[in-house]
């Protein structure tokens, strides 16, 4: 029916000046309306080294609170390397890291190299959202741990996507950092009002909230520091979980003697300073993230006071996991145990139900595409290997048709000369705490089959060595993986796990998501014997 019926008015006897005042009127009313739904916000919040399977979610109280208990919580949801950069790289391109090709941490790794800039930036999720030109983009906290290097570019350099960019120049600091703000360099101090990062971003991305367009949805991006090292806490936190140690889960403080020769060189028992250690780093942990809490509040509270926040979708989640303690290893990540693969995904928006926990299998590859996905894009005009889960946020998954395993790979790295405080274990390794623990080293390099499906709980793994070491694990059984059974499983089974491994390890877009072995619509499902 027409808003306005010109007829009628010219029998009621109203002059042109009425008539276009109601004309004036209702186009105001539509403009509004449209304002009031547009297509929704997105805002995605991600944290620095946060594990979910050794207690990394217990700080976060408002966190769970306000996005989890609002919405739904992923509880199988896995990295496809555990190392910030490479990480961080297939969560922006929705690839794996054999086709974004960042491998480690370095420039020379490819991590925020002139090479990544030019063939994979333009290839983001948030330079599709800027090149449609619906969504209003922000960026702010750790890009990439080389993002400011001066060998490309310096914090001059603004990624494509972003229209708005508050970018910490290299890795993760609480104090005492640089921020390349829309391309210009902001030097931070060590005062706290001022200058500590997790509060600074909370702050930028209220102003954000309250100076942005209401036109145009927008998608925030929030990356903090917490809880990577330093571990600095804010000074109102500083004395907070006294008591609170690291967990000691069966896997802690436990010879892997079935494991690649990293682990197993591992000492155990670990020494007393070690353990001390290893407990005063994961109380600080925690710490960092109570202004992780704050941040998660404050943005929520803004989204709510403005009227917004019905129709905003809010992910939380993690570049990867942690280890304190787990067969031996002191802290770090690095490692293909769940420990360090695994990661949180809690997610509140429209159509999501509150208190919901899902089981289906995601990887941070799938978030570009979901986020594609939710802004209206066709993720299929994409390069991406990645999934959208939208229609599972919304209920409409079925575990039947969706995937079964997903690929999580990593390439290790060692010094060419050897470690003068443990010159036994020769040149190849890096990351070596005292009594010769080392965390890393060349041939930890890995490609892992990380399998969830109501047929199998399972992990299966190659190494790139001599030996190509095969570690095999059956979750459900050994939730803690204390037991590699590559000798003892099924021979069929390890050769369709091969097999799947050597597909994926070569995927790209469309193929990444084919059927796996365990997979109900796959003829040659198998179960475990």
């Amino acid at each position: 029916m027409a808003l306005f019926d010109f007829n009628s008015a010219s029998k009621m006897g109203s002059s042109p000046l009425v008539i276009l005042r109601f004309i004036l009127i209702c186009v105001t009313l539509h403009c509004n309306n449209a304002r009031m739904n547009p297509r929704p916000n997105i805002v995605l919040i991600l944290t620095d080294d946060l594990d979910v399977s050794i207690g990394g979610m217990m700080p976060l109280v408002k966190t769970k609170k306000l996005i989890g208990d609002a919405g739904i919580t992923f509880t199988n949801t896995f990295v496809a390397s555990p190392l910030c950069c490479p990480s961080r790289a297939s969560i922006l391109t929705g690839k794996y890291p054999h086709n974004h090709h960042v491998v480690n941490n370095t420039l020379e790794g490819n991590c925020s190299s002139t090479a990544w800039q030019k063939t994979q930036e333009p290839e983001t999720f948030p330079a599709f959202l800027q090149k449609h030109g619906t969504y209003q983009t922000f960026f702010a906290g750790k890009y990439l741990n080389e993002y400011g290097n001066k060998k490309a570019g310096g914090v001059e350099h603004v990624p494509l996507g972003w229209d708005h960019w508050f970018a910490l120049e290299r890795n993760s600091k609480y104090y005492n950092y640089t921020l390349s703000v829309n391309g210009r360099a902001q030097r931070h101090g060590q005062i706290y009002s001022e200058d500590y990062l997790t509060d600074v971003l909370a702050n930028i991305s209220i102003d954000f909230l309250e100076s942005k367009s209401n036109r145009r949805p927008f998608f925030m991006m929030v990356s903090t520091p917490a809880p990577h090292s330093p571990w600095t806490a804010a000074p109102q936190y500083e004395s907070r979980f006294p008591n609170v140690k690291a967990p000691r889960d069966p896997n802690f403080n436990m010879h892997g003697k079935d494991k690649h020769w990293l682990i197993r060189q591992a000492k155990t028992p670990m020494t007393n300073s070690s353990v001390e250690f290893l407990d005063d780093a994961y109380r600080k942990r925690w710490r960092t993230l109570l202004s992780v809490d704050d941040l998660v509040e404050k943005v929520v509270g803004k989204l709510d006071v403005s009227g917004e926040l019905s129709n905003t979708y809010i992910i939380f989640t993690s570049d990867n996991g942690y280890h304190t303690g787990q067969f031996s290893l002191p802290m770090d990540k690095r490692q293909l145990y769940e420990f360090d693969i695994r990661v949180p995904l809690l997610v509140r928006g429209p159509n999501i139900k509150p208190n919901q926990t899902s089981p289906f299998l995601i990887a941070n590859v799938d978030l570009g595409p979901t986020i594609l996905d939710i802004a209206g894009y066709n993720v299929n005009e994409t390069q991406m290997d990645g999934m959208s889960f939208l229609h599972i946020m919304a209920g409409k998954g079925n575990r039947s048709t969706w995937r079964s395993d997903v690929l999580v790979e990593y390439e290790g790295e060692g010094s060419n000369i050897s470690d003068p405080a443990c010159p036994l274990l020769g040149p190849g390794v890096s990351e070596c705490f005292p009594d010769c623990v080392c965390e890393d080293s060349y041939n930890n390099t890995y490609a892992c089959v990380r399998t969830v499906s109501q047929a199998a709980n399972l992990q299966y793994c190659e190494f790139d060595d001599n030996q190509v070491f095969v570690e095999v694990y059956n979750l459900t059984a050994d939730p803690f993986q204390l037991s590699n059974i590559a000798r003892s499983i099924d021979q069929e089974v390890l050769e369709k796990m091969n097999h799947r491994l050597m597909m994926l390890q070569s995927c790209s877009g469309q193929s990444c998501r084919t059927p796996g072995v365990y997979d109900s619509q796959n003829k040659r499902r198998q179960t475990l014997t």
